[in-house]
Parts: structure tokens; C-alpha cells; sequence
């Protein structure tokens, strides 16, 4: 193979949270829990939405796609993290390191779109109400979401595909919790500085830019929840604004840190907790955040346990 004459590593080994190995049991009891609360919380979205005739409008199905994009980056990372938490340290060959690397910015991008359609979505509904079927018909809704679903797989071609090129020459150890670019960057033996160049300003595009975006928009929101006549619609729409906020913030600006230096100076323990932060903490919240405080989600959820009882019964 081409790659093994430039390369003598032919595996890594992720040391995870290693130097704390008095802390391994409760870290692997604690992200399990999350894990399957995760995988139950999204899945629940997907089936609900899925069945549920009057929830296919954009909103919900932008909901729908970002479950399937929580649940699927969960599982690229989770399963891996609690081997890692049980075995304290373990190997990963090169192909999956890739691999997890690959579905890692391939799920990672497409929320980043995700999230920002989703916030143009509100914007058109409550800043634009009386021309929002015309701004969000289902022509515009399928282009933002196969959008966000191709650059997001052209986000993990490209910076796979170029990492995976370089020489790696030992050591083998990735001090971190998965096969993200960053860690696995340390291990390059080679000049890395255009790639540096490309990440910072990928990740300008890819996540900043987004970002920001979606701050304008809820800024226009609030101006317009301000205009509300009824104190308790305009305090329902903070609640859910400062929510969403709080969710988007988590993801971006942890990733954000992460990537736009991908030789940062932070340690690697704060490298592992920012990871963390989107890679796990955000699947968990989303779905609490967007819809399992949602009237509409709830009352869906109802009328599908109530058919399920009725054919039960009959």
C-alpha cells in the first residue's frame, strides 16, 4: 500500500481519559446513560415526526434531519468512547481512525447547516408570517436540507482525504476521546501549515459564518417577539429563543475552538471536555431543547400512544 511507505504507524492507540483512571468506572456508567438517553430521546423525535402526518411541515422535519444527524454522531463517537472508558486505553486501526474522523465531519458539518436553516426557518415564520409558505415552500425546505446533507459530506471528503495523506512516523498514541483532526494533526510528521490555513478558514465558513447568521436572526426575532401584544406569548418566546441560544452557542463556539486552530495551546484535557460539548452534551439537549417541550410534539405523541392502545383493545 502506498500510504505504508510513507507511513510506519498502522494503528493509533486513544488514550481517552487515561491519566484519570480511578475516575474510568464513573465516566463509563455516566456516558452510557447519556448515551441511551440520547439514542432514546432522538429516535422518539424521528418516530414521532415520522408517523404524524401534521408535523411534515419544514419545522418539524428540520427536526426530523437533525436527529438523524444527533443520533448518528453519537454513535460515531459513543460506542468507541466507552470501550476506550473500559479498557482504559485501546487500538483503532488506520482505516477506522479515518473512518470515525470521516462521519465525525460529515455529521459535525451537516448540523452546522442544519442549525442554520433551521434559524432562517423561524425567522421567515415569525418575522414573515403572512408570506412564510411562499418563503419556506417545500422546494426551498428540500434545497436547504440536501444543502446541508452534501456539504456536509464534502466537508468530510475533503479534510479526510488530506490528512489522511500525510506521513505519519510515530508516536501512535492520540491523547483524546476519538479520531478528531485536531488530536490526530499531532501526530503528523510532516509541514502541516497549509492545512492549518485551510481549517481556520474552513472553519470560518463552515461554522463562524453560520453562527453568526444565526445570532442576526434571532436578533430579528426578538425584535419582533417585543411586538407582541400578550405577555405570556412574548415570555413563551423568550423561553424558547434563550433555549435554542444556549444550544447553538454550545455546539459552535466549542467547535469552533476546536477547529479553528487545530494546534491549539490548550491541553489536552480541555481539548477532550470542549469535544464533549458537541459531541455529546448537544445530541443530549436537542432533542429537551426543540421539541419534548413543544405542545405540538406532545400532543402528536399522545394521539400515536392513544391509536396504539385502541388497536390494542380492539
Amino acid at each position: 500500500m502506498k500510504r505504508q511507505n510513507q507511513s510506519s504507524v498502522v494503528e493509533f492507540i486513544l488514550l481517552g481519559f487515561s491519566d484519570f483512571p480511578e475516575l474510568q468506572e464513573q465516566l463509563f456508567g455516566a456516558f452510557l446513560v447519556i448515551y441511551v438517553v440520547t439514542l432514546i430521546g432522538n429516535a422518539t423525535i424521528i418516530v414521532i415526526i415520522s408517523l404524524e402526518q401534521s408535523l411534515h411541515v419544514p419545522m418539524y422535519l428540520f427536526l426530523l434531519n437533525l436527529s438523524v444527524v444527533d443520533v448518528s454522531f453519537s454513535a460515531v463517537v459513543m460506542p468507541e468512547m466507552l470501550v476506550v472508558l473500559s479498557t482504559e486505553k485501546t487500538s483503532i486501526t488506520f482505516v477506522s481512525c479515518f473512518a470515525q474522523m470521516y462521519f465525525i465531519l460529515f455529521f459535525g458539518g451537516t448540523e452546522c447547516f442544519l442549525l442554520g436553516a433551521m434559524a432562517y426557518d423561524r425567522f421567515a415564520a415569525i418575522c414573515h408570517p403572512l408570506s412564510y409558505p411562499m418563503i419556506m415552500n417545500k422546494r426551498v425546505f428540500m434545497k436547504l436540507v440536501i444543502s446541508s446533507w452534501a456539504l456536509g459530506f464534502m466537508v468530510g471528503t475533503l479534510q479526510t482525504s488530506w490528512v489522511s495523506s500525510f506521513p505519519f512516523c510515530g508516536p501512535d498514541e492520540i491523547n483524546h476521546i476519538s479520531c478528531e483532526t485536531p488530536a490526530v494533526l499531532e501526530l503528523v510528521c510532516a509541514d502541516t501549515f497549509l492545512f492549518e490555513i485551510y481549517a481556520f478558514t474552513g472553519t470560518i465558513l463552515i461554522i463562524v459564518v453560520p453562527f453568526l447568521l444565526i445570532l442576526l436572526s434571532y436578533v430579528r426575532i426578538l425584535f419582533a417577539i417585543l411586538t407582541m401584544p400578550s405577555t405570556t406569548g412574548r415570555q413563551k418566546a423568550f423561553s424558547t429563543c434563550a433555549s435554542h441560544l444556549t444550544s447553538v452557542t454550545l455546539f459552535y463556539g466549542t467547535a469552533s475552538m476546536t477547529y479553528l486552530q487545530p494546534k491549539s495551546g490548550y491541553s489536552p484535557e480541555t481539548k477532550k471536555l470542549m469535544s464533549l460539548a458537541y459531541s455529546l452534551l448537544t445530541p443530549l439537549l436537542n432533542p429537551l431543547i426543540y421539541s419534548l417541550r413543544n405542545s405540538e410534539m406532545k400532543r402528536a405523541l399522545m394521539k400515536i400512544w392513544r391509536r396504539k392502545v385502541d388497536l390494542h383493545t380492539f
